[in-house]
């Protein structure tokens, strides 16, 4: 018995060891000497989301390039967002966060109607489909040319770069690099980049 609670001894001791050697270490390179915080996983998660759109849009709105010279609110369309990284994953979840700033900051508006390839919400069209209906009142039924046309867009890509360190260590950086296109004239009004970085041990092989 006592062999035995010496071999649960020491398997526990050593899944501990792993687990422990395991956690990921976020970088903060404005001080890289100080880390940002822990991570279960070397994967993008929730947070890499919250804190590239929080920079992207505070970015935006420090240059300058959403100020409408005319006063009013730019409308912006949401172009192609490409996930270059080794991970499945939704590109929605950031442009989604970055659109929810923007609208909230009161600078743009964004159009629902137009799409890479197809309109967000398809509604916007379908509702169209009602003009000459008997079955609905035409009073409330959209009027040709009534949808705005977008001023700017939004396009980007994420970007995954994996290094392997010394004593087994691993360090993955990702980068959101976007972009603001004038559609009228086709020119880049504002780019962005906005890394995130995370170094981990490899867990050890008993």
């Amino acid at each position: 018995m006592k062999g035995l609670k010496a071999i649960k001894s020491i398997i526990f001791v050593g899944a501990s060891f792993i687990i422990g050697g395991c956690g990921t270490t976020v970088i903060d390179l404005d001080n890289p000497e100080e880390k940002a915080g822990m991570s279960n996983v070397m994967a993008l998660e929730y947070r890499d989301f919250e804190k590239a759109a929080n920079a992207a849009v505070q970015d935006m709105l420090n240059s300058g390039a959403l100020k409408d010279r005319s006063g009013g609110r730019y409308v912006l369309a949401i172009s192609r967002v490409t996930n270059d990284t080794m991970q499945r994953i939704d590109t929605d979840q950031l442009i989604k966060q970055i659109r929810t700033q923007l609208l909230q900051s009161g600078k743009v508006v964004v159009t629902s109607a137009i799409g890479v390839n197809e309109a967000e919400d398809p509604m916007v069209m379908k509702a169209r489909e009602l003009r000459n209906s008997k079955e609905f009142d035409q009073k409330n039924v959209a009027k040709p040319g009534t949808i705005v046309a977008p001023d700017i867009s939004l396009s980007g890509k994420i970007i995954q770069r994996n290094l392997a360190l010394d004593f087994g260590g691993e360090r993955v950086e990702y980068y959101f690099q976007l972009t603001l296109t004038d559609l009228s004239t086709g020119l880049a009004i504002w780019e962005g980049e906005t890394p995130i970085i995370k170094e981990g041990k490899k867990a050890p092989i008993w």
